[in-house]
């Protein structure tokens, strides 16, 4: 399996498949490479595919630090900087998201192109002026029932992030496969990464977003509402937002024929 060492020396897993245009895909809050399996193949036919683990997160090292949105971001911009990937269309899924955002904010337009951004709120929490957060985490109170869960029924959470994360009903193959994915992320990092993110509110940023931009959203999302989702593609001028009817919060695992070619068709237009 590659790996790359980060400013910080911490090895991180990631995956290159295919040649062509370079399409980078970061994977979501506590959750490995292999949710793309379903695109990384279909894909690679036509570009270069880079999926990466966050630190911490499936195949890469935990060092016990930096589960801050922000290096999250430095370690994308390292693993670009290490392969010298240019114009990549970069693909963030829900946390994987807001990732992108923190590095469009830090570094701009550094080795990228386009983005898409797949179903991911900007702001996590409900306030009076927003009501479209995270449906399972929504304010301190839920974070601290989330803290507790991952600590005693950890397992049960993951099987349960699956369940949460498709609108059909998996079956027990699917979840045994992607729960165990997920419990690769151990539950302390899962817990310092979260409080990261679901303080974040991303709304004074996206409006400022000047490259290309696709917004995924899924319709039936029990994650977030949909409209949080579409307001990111509101806010971003020249924004294609694309809905994913009888879709959950993995729209690209459950519909990967119409995700693979949105993305593709707005890869190369």
């Amino acid at each position: 399996m590659p790996f790359y060492t980060t400013s910080d020396n911490v090895r991180l897993h990631y995956q290159k498949t295919g040649s062509g245009q370079p399409l980078l895909m970061v994977p979501g809050w506590s959750c490995s490479l292999h949710f793309f399996d379903k695109n990384i193949g279909p894909l690679s036919e036509q570009f270069t595919v880079i999926a990466v683990d966050l630190r911490g997160h499936g195949d890469s090292e935990d060092p016990g630090h930096g589960h801050r949105i922000a290096r999250y971001a430095m370690d994308i911009r390292e693993l670009l900087d290490h392969l010298d990937a240019d114009d990549v269309t970069a693909i963030g899924w829900s946390m994987g998201a807001s990732v992108l955002w923190s590095y469009m904010e830090l570094f701009g337009t550094h080795r990228i192109r386009k983005l898409v951004s797949v179903d991911q709120s900007p702001a996590q929490y409900f306030a009076p002026d927003w009501k479209w957060g995270q449906l399972g985490c929504y304010d301190v109170e839920s974070f601290l029932r989330l803290c507790a869960s991952l600590q005693y029924e950890e397992r049960a959470n993951a099987e349960g992030t699956v369940h949460g994360c498709l609108h059909r009903e998996p079956d027990a193959d699917e979840v045994k496969f992607l729960a165990d994915e997920i419990m690769k992320c151990p539950a302390q990092v899962k817990i310092d990464i979260m409080r990261d993110h679901t303080n974040l509110d991303w709304r004074d940023f996206i409006p400022h977003i000047r490259v290309p931009t696709l917004v995924c959203v899924a319709r039936e999302s029990q994650v977030f509402p949909w409209q949080g989702s579409a307001w990111v593609g509101e806010q971003i001028a020249g924004a294609r937002t694309e809905f994913f009817d009888n879709c959950g919060h993995m729209l690209f695992w459950e519909n990967p024929e119409k995700f693979n070619r949105v993305v593709a068709e707005f890869a190369t237009g």
